[in-house]
């Protein structure tokens, strides 16, 4: 019989939730979190609404003690922002590019055509405002436990990069703030001092964050399998799919369908729960 590892992802459990979980199989009590080894599968959403709490069943495929890559994706999973919106908000377009964003995010749009898009309508922005929305809305806004449980994967030997449909400005500035080894994004275009409304290059979509996670697997000689990979939206499903351990994290519904685990109610610390079993 398959032996299922499920985490149950809050400190502590009602003796009722104990007692039912108990009878589904071997429930023991790890710090921060509990532990359930059984035969068959959970119905995982039952258990996430009866106990309140975010509960995920590890892939039998995955080792976590042979796990050596983190890829995560940028807006909305490692930062609580979506950048794009934040630049948006300069030139008092918010309301306009949020709306794109939230459609391509839930799979509703082409990924290109609406990064392009929205891209467009910062035409004009002062390279000034990258920096200012670096220094006061991303910095800021680095996700709950994510620079800390970033230090926890390299302490431990992962290599960790950061991949978004987003901008190089952003990431490379993170990689300065954060313990982070790679990056791809998107190269904004700017001429005399102002963005011209297009990108340099190629656009980091769907495709290109799962052959940058297969990439640098093979650069660290380890299998895809090895490799997790944490995202929120449609742009992130090839990579989720194609980790070993997929993490949707406060993600839309897309992603979520796509991922092994989901992470709605917690913040990055969860991450370890799922790599210490």
């Amino acid at each position: 019989m398959p032996n299922y590892c499920t985490i149950i992802h809050r400190p502590e459990l009602a003796s009722e939730h104990r007692a039912h979980l108990s009878r589904l199989g071997r429930l023991q009590s790890r710090p921060g979190y509990w532990r359930l080894r059984h035969e068959r599968p959970l119905e995982l959403e039952a258990l996430r609404r009866t106990l309140a709490c975010d509960v995920n069943t590890l892939p039998l495929d995955f080792e976590p003690e042979k796990a050596r890559l983190l890829v995560t994706d940028l807006d909305s999973t490692l930062v609580a922002i979506e950048t794009i919106d934040e630049l948006a908000a300069t030139l008092g377009r918010r309301a306009e590019v949020a709306a794109i964003t939230a459609q391509a995010m839930a799979g509703e749009l082409d990924f290109a055509a609406a990064l392009s898009a929205r891209v467009a309508l910062l035409e004009g922005l002062e390279e000034a405002k990258l920096a200012q929305v670096f220094e006061t809305r991303m910095k800021p806004a680095v996700a709950r436990g994510a620079s800390a449980t970033l230090t926890w994967l390299k302490q431990r030997g992962f290599t960790v990069a950061v991949v978004s449909g987003g901008f190089t400005f952003f990431t490379e500035r993170l990689k300065a703030l954060l313990p982070i080894d790679y990056s791809l994004a998107c190269v904004l275009e700017i001429k005399a001092g102002r963005l011209t409304g297009r990108l340099q290059g190629p656009i980091v979509d769907r495709g290109a964050k799962a052959e940058f996670l297969a990439d640098l697997a093979r650069k660290l000689g380890i299998s895809p399998k090895q490799a997790i990979a944490i995202g929120d939206g449609a742009n992130d499903i090839l990579m989720l799919t194609l980790a070993g351990l997929g993490v949707a994290y406060h993600a839309h519904a897309i992603a979520r369908a796509h991922a092994d685990a989901v992470i709605d109610r917690g913040d990055w610390h969860d991450l370890r729960y799922l790599l210490r079993p």
